[in-house]
């Protein structure tokens, strides 16, 4: 009897050693992850799991370190960051569990994503110890695949506008050329001397000029503004500038008959001209000058002027010497029009001649011909001008080809020649953005301030680095691949719907967003339908629809 006593005590023992020396399983009800399915962002798996141990099961002694483990692919497995807890009597800084009542918790965990992880199962696993023995505890399924919508941005960019440096040629330019007659003290007749001196003698020329090249120049009128100085008082120097006016303006009447040049002439006078005199004084060197402008700020009647700077003898006498006499005068302007080749003439002389066109003239041909010949307008600029926005524009044509490499070379070598253009700045971000650059990207595109279609290379930055909102942004007014993209990530699925219906050219890429917005909007034969659009301009997008979740009940 005592031996059978003994025999049942030893094994009530065992059992509650072996219970002590176990945690058990847990079950995936016991965890909850955000969220399910897994989502890329920014290249990136993020996910927040929120935890339970069940009552009782957290041994006093016990400490269990929950790591995440994505599986995928032929065996692969990639850990991500732990959390570790604790029982009632276990000395430590970890979150201490109750045994009696059990506890929740909450803890993140990051993945870097890689293409076979979309289709992943999401386990935890467990490092258990009670005491410092090693116990197992079974890994727990938690989550199913990951959507990876938005690493199709690595294929949006690639169909992204690139920054083209523009030109800055104008067709017709305004130009103006001066002539200046000058006049004896009181007097109003045109000296032989004044009329062959140098500005007269061009504005004859000039008028040549546009006779002769009546095509390539235009005139639009002569003005003619004749002056008299301050001194003498307003009645004297009203019909002294009057007649001044009415011989200038004879004179150039008649030299536009002599050189065949019709145009009309506006003519007037200034009686006193108080505005040349005060911009001359303010400019000379007279001792007392702000003396004189005290003068004209504080009396505004012209006689009370004239009578108060008479009073400084001396300085007077300077101002009769050097100023005066400047004021004395009547001006002549010429407004002429430059106007250069027409859009033919600039494609024709291409043709025929090309070392004959300006450079704006080469940058600006290339944006009246197609792509192909775009390239040889650019060839040109670069070779005959070497300038920085001929090597950017051929840049963007080898970008909208898919050639990167090219591409950068093109980008680099206008860098090489202004490396502060800011197109070609732009640019080497893009480049960057395509090749999944996105550091590089943006130390390039913060040196792109004001660079033409900015913002388009922005927002497929912000669509990279997660910031959908603000990519939406920046895709203001722009239908393309990426700008339809932020839209989805952003369930701004009407703004996405009218993005991909006015996209031009659409490709593969833009087939398939239609398939993933149709999907999500539980229109699935529309998904279908696109889908196999997608499917026939680029069959790489067959074997990836078979694990995007997005398109898990849409026919393929």
């Amino acid at each position: 009897m005592q031996k059978k006593n003994l025999l049942l005590l030893s094994a009530a023992s065992m059992m509650i050693l072996s219970s002590c020396s176990k945690l058990g399983a847990l079950s995936s009800d016991n965890f909850k992850v955000d969220p399910n399915p897994l989502e890329t962002t920014a290249g990136q798996v993020p996910a927040t799991i929120n935890g339970m141990f069940p009552e009782k099961y957290m041994k006093k002694k016990a400490t269990v370190t929950v790591i995440p483990e994505l599986r995928y692919g032929n065996g692969q497995a990639v850990q991500g960051t732990g959390a570790t807890f604790q029982g009632e009597k276990v000395q430590g800084n970890n979150q201490t569990i109750s045994y009696k009542v059990g506890g929740n918790y909450s803890m993140k965990t990051n993945f870097k994503y890689v293409p076979e992880m979309q289709k992943s199962e999401l386990y935890l696993t467990f490092d258990a110890y009670i005491g410092s023995k090693k116990v197992d505890v079974p890994a727990v399924k938690v989550a199913d695949g990951i959507v990876a919508t938005s690493e199709l941005s690595g294929r949006t960019v690639k169909s992204a506008q690139a920054s083209v440096a523009q030109d800055a040629y104008q067709r017709i330019i305004e130009h103006k050329q001066e002539a200046n007659i000058k006049f004896l003290i009181q007097q109003a007749t045109l000296r032989k001397s004044e009329l062959k001196n140098n500005s007269v003698k061009e504005f004859v020329e000039m008028l040549k000029k546009i006779n002769a090249d009546k095509e390539g120049l235009n005139l639009k009128n002569v003005e003619v503004s004749a002056y008299a100085s301050p001194d003498g008082g307003l009645k004297l120097n009203d019909k002294l500038a009057a007649q001044r006016q009415n011989n200038t303006e004879k004179f150039v009447n008649k030299t536009l008959k002599n050189t065949k040049v019709e145009a009309p002439v506006d003519a007037k006078y200034t009686a006193q001209d108080w505005e040349g005199f005060q911009e001359l004084v303010k400019v000379s060197d007279i001792q007392d000058k702000d003396v004189i402008l005290r003068v004209l700020s504080m009396y505004k009647d012209p006689e009370e002027r004239e009578q108060q700077i008479k009073n400084m003898s001396a300085v007077f006498r300077e101002l009769a010497d050097g100023i005066l006499p400047e004021l004395r005068r009547a001006r002549l302007t010429l407004n002429y029009e430059v106007i250069g080749r027409s859009d033919a003439q600039i494609v024709e002389q291409f043709g025929n001649d090309a070392s004959q066109l300006s450079n704006e003239e080469l940058i600006y041909g290339a944006t009246l011909v197609n792509d192909a010949q775009k390239e040889a307008f650019y060839k040109k600029a670069a070779e005959l001008y070497n300038d920085a926005r001929a090597y950017n524009n051929l840049a963007t044509l080898a970008f909208a080809k898919g050639d990167l490499s090219a591409a950068k070379n093109y980008a680099q070598k206008a860098q090489s020649v202004d490396g502060s253009n800011a197109e070609s700045n732009a640019n080497l971000g893009l480049i960057a953005l395509a090749e999944g650059n996105v550091r590089d990207a943006e130390n390039y595109i913060a040196k792109a301030a004001n660079a033409f279609g900015l913002s388009e290379i922005v927002g497929n930055l912000n669509l990279m680095k997660g910031n959908y909102a603000q990519a939406e942004q920046d895709f203001a007014n722009i239908n393309s691949n990426s700008a339809a993209l932020a839209q989805i990530l952003n369930k701004n699925y009407n703004a996405a719907t009218s993005t991909l219906n006015n996209i031009k050219n659409g490709d593969a890429t833009t087939e398939y967003l239609k398939a993933i917005l149709n999907a999500r909007l539980g229109n699935n034969s529309a998904a279908a339908t696109a889908l196999k659009a997608a499917i026939s301009k680029d069959s790489s997008y067959a074997k990836y629809a078979e694990n995007d979740l997005e398109l898990v009940n849409v026919s393929k």
